[in-house]
């Protein structure tokens, strides 16, 4: 086809048939008319022309011959007449209408029709439509026949062909009603048994007769059944095999319809000759063979617990087993259909279980036995005891316990075996026991101090830590150290302990059975009460505290700058003895047992009394007067000196080592005391040999000028005692011894002219002279016959 324009409108072919053809063309303006004419070309067949008012863009020409192209032309004519403008084009006329030799439906989905085919035809169009129009299509085809597909089954379809070409389609030819057929059965298969297979079906609609044909595989022969019940059973088959069942539904016109085929396999036969065969893996297995029997895809080996394994082949494997248990096992083969019926049971027992419970019983001190729950169906056990040191025992029972030495402070791993005919159990968790740690055979307790002991051992297997007591009747001390020494301080002084080394472990605690040993710590300090000095200078009583056992002894010790002095007693004092006189002592006291000495006591200080001088001496000065002196005396600060005699005393008290002492009476006799006094105030009360004051001077002495150059003296004596007289001049002396007990005395030879100093002067007891009488001068003139004292110039004159 193909358009030619002339002027300004245009033409083009809307609808082509086999006796018509349909064109439009543009409005023009101007046109009261448009006139179409339909010319054949290479034909002597008549032109064909249509006339159309101006209103009109479309029209047709009709009496048109079939399959014959044409010149088609349009012509805009005005009122006049006049042809305003024309456009021409070529087009063809459809081919012949095709005629329905006969349709039929061989499936319940499709209607075939045959038809005529027409000359100049390019394909034909098979037009269906259902009764009630609810459907409606077209279908191409090429050729006859033709068929029209997507149908509905039973159904009542309207059909009519339409040929084709490149210009359009013909008219549609004489319809004809055709009804599909009915569906095929869905069959449905399965195999109840291992020589049966049953095929059901849900009822056909509209359907009076199923018509069934079973074939085996690979076989020609074939049976054909016919029923009106929606199953079928097919017996006497063989096993294992497949069989292909194709069935047809009929119609109430006793047309069939579609077929369906289903292949279905029978079940396969038992297996037999089952064996079974445990194997030695570390899970354990069980290795399940049989025979193969025909048609069986896969066998499926199940016990009696429910474990199972599964093959293609002769033999699976069931792993793992679980131990302990009687079981039996069954063998089914299986394919598509099902399952075969199970083989016979095949009986067997697995590997014992490992024991459930281990516990150890110590009964006493490397005795042990290791006990564990019965488990079934074990003929013996074994166990394994294997030490840290890598040593190991191995029990072989049928009873629940085992004997094994256990010696303290290792660790003893314990694995239980199982047996029976299937095998070993795998081994079961090790069961760790440790020992309680061993006690310390060495231990030694030394006393490092008064209050604390020090214990020392060597460590023992075992040991993590050592917790050390030392008990008494009302008090525990303890430590704990991972090190073999502890030292328990701040103990009680002169307590008997019971000390207990105990090795403990973290797993096994404590070893509360090793045996004590008993130390006693030194005694305690005694506290220095009292020092006192005896009647005697050189002892000293010491009273101190006795807080000990009895039979303790107590030393007391004075250490002084150039000496010590000790003493001893099982007492509360002591006396030290042979203490010089002036010293200073530190006294300090200790106790002493068997253990050893406690700390010394807080020291007290001790200071003798003071020494007495060596030596005393006394010279009496003058009638009344002493000068008493003494050697210095060691300790000494002070002195007081006293002279007593039964008419009256003296005393002096002095720092110095001499006294001067007034009011003594002549002719008496003292007794001598010296105190000496230390800074402190300790007295030493000193005697010596008693003094004697020289005689009383006399009295009254007077001097007489005899004849002869002859002085008589004359004196008044206190008492009957001895004189002496001298006349001491200043150019010659003269002494004159009166008789005994004589108060007067005559001088002779005297000088005159001459100054005397004269002294008449009691003789004492031992002969010697009494010097401290006082003298008087006299001055001798060598007139007159008297003598008398004169004071002259601070002499005294005799005339």
């Amino acid at each position: 086809m193909f358009f030619h324009n002339v002027a300004d409108i245009t033409l083009s072919v809307f609808q082509v048939s086999t006796k018509s053809m349909t064109v439009r063309w543009s409005r023009y303006s101007g046109a009261s008319s448009y006139k179409i004419t339909a010319t054949p070309k290479n034909s002597p067949r008549p032109s064909a022309f249509a006339q159309f008012s101006g209103n009109s863009v479309m029209g047709s020409v009709n009496s048109l011959s079939a399959n014959t192209m044409y010149t088609m032309r349009v012509e805009a004519i005005d009122k006049a007449g006049n042809v305003l403008s024309s456009a021409e084009l070529d087009g063809s006329s459809s081919p012949e209408v095709p005629t329905i030799k006969q349709a039929y439906s061989k499936q319940s989905d499709s209607i075939t029709v045959e038809f005529s085919e027409v000359m100049g035809a390019s394909g034909y169009i098979l037009r269906a439509e259902s009764e009630v129009g609810d459907f409606f299509s077209e279908t191409a085809v090429t050729s006859s026949p033709g068929t029209v597909l997507q149908l509905q089954p039973y159904t009542d379809y309207t059909l009519s062909v339409m040929s084709v070409n490149s210009a359009g389609r013909s008219q549609p030819s004489a319809p004809v009603q055709i009804r599909t057929v009915v569906v095929a059965p869905q069959l449905k298969s399965t195999s109840p048994r291992n020589d049966t297979i049953l095929v059901t079906w849900s009822p056909v609609n509209h359907t009076v007769l199923y018509t069934l044909c079973i074939i085996k595989e690979g076989s020609n022969s074939r049976l054909k059944l016919n029923t009106s019940d929606p199953f079928m059973t097919f017996d006497d088959l063989e096993p294992g095999t497949t069989y292909c069942i194709k069935g047809t539904a009929w119609d109430l016109e006793g047309r069939p319809g579609d077929d369906l085929t289903v292949c279905q396999i029978t079940r396969p036969l038992s297996p037999e000759a089952v064996e079974v065969f445990l194997t030695q893996t570390r899970s354990g297995g069980l290795a399940v063979y049989w025979q193969m029997v025909h048609g069986a895809d896969v066998y499926l080996a199940r016990t009696s617990t429910g474990q199972n394994c599964s093959a293609s082949e002769r033999f699976c494997m069931i792993s793992p087993l679980s131990c302990g248990q009687n079981h039996s096992v069954t063998v089914t083969a299986e394919n598509s259909a099902g399952t075969s019926n199970p083989s016979d049971p095949e009986e067997f027992i697995t590997f014992p279980c490992p024991v459930e419970q281990i516990w150890v019983d110590e009964h006493h001190a490397g005795s042990c036995w290791v006990s564990w729950t019965e488990m079934p169906l074990v003929e013996y056990y074994i166990a394994f005891v294997k030490r840290d040191d890598g040593s190991e025992e191995r029990c072989n029972t049928t009873d629940t316990t085992c004997h094994f030495y256990c010696m303290c402070g290792y660790t003893y791993l314990i694995t239980m075996f199982t047996y029976n005919q299937a095998g070993s159990s795998p081994p079961g968790d090790v069961f760790n026991y440790t020992t309680i740690p061993c006690c310390p055979e060495d231990v030694t307790i030394a006393l490092v101090s008064t209050e604390t002991l020090e214990i020392m051992w060597s460590s023992v297997r075992g040991a993590e830590l050592y917790e050390t007591t030392a008990e008494e009747i009302d008090d525990v001390i303890h430590c704990k150290d991972t090190a073999p020494v502890c030292a328990l301080s701040d103990l009680r002084c002169n307590t008997q302990y019971s000390v207990v080394v105990t090795p403990c472990s973290e797993i096994r605690g404590c070893n509360r059975t090793c045996k004590p040993h008993t130390h006693e710590t030194a005694p305690c300090s005694p506290k220095i009460l009292s020092v006192s000095q005896t009647n005697s200078s050189s002892s000293v009583s010491v009273l101190y505290t006795a807080p000990n056992t009895p039979n303790t002894t107590y030393t007391v010790t004075a250490v002084g700058l150039n000496d010590t002095h000790t003493c001893q007693s099982l007492s509360t004092s002591c006396q030290l003895t042979q203490l010089p006189c002036g010293a200073t002592y530190d006294v300090t006291a200790y106790a002493r047992t068997a253990v050893g000495p406690s700390l010394s006591s807080y020291s007290v200080p001790l200071e003798t009394g003071p020494c007495c001088p060596h030596t005393l001496t006394v010279d009496q000065v003058t009638q009344a007067m002493t000068n008493v002196t003494w050697s210095p005396a060691t300790g000494a600060r002070s002195y007081v000196t006293a002279l007593t005699s039964s008419r009256g005393h003296a005393k002096c008290h002095t720092m110095d080592t001499h006294c001067l002492m007034g009011c003594i009476t002549c002719g008496t006799n003292y007794s001598v005391s010296l105190e000496a006094i230390s800074r402190t105030g300790h007295k030493a009360e000193c005697s010596y040999h008693g003094f004697s004051s020289s005689a009383c001077c006399p009295s009254s002495v007077k001097l007489y000028r005899m004849a002869n150059k002859t002085l008589r003296v004359y004196w008044h004596s206190s008492g009957p005692q001895n004189h002496t007289v001298d006349l001491i001049g200043t150019g010659t002396n003269h002494t004159c011894i009166p008789p005994p007990l004589s108060s007067s005395c005559d001088v002779a030879k005297v000088m005159c002219g001459d100054v005397y100093t004269m002294v008449v002067a009691p003789v004492n007891q031992d002969g010697s002279k009494v010097t401290f009488c006082p003298g008087r001068i006299y001055s001798v003139s060598c007139s007159g016959s008297n003598v008398g004292m004169v004071i002259y110039r601070g002499k005294r004159s005799v005339d």
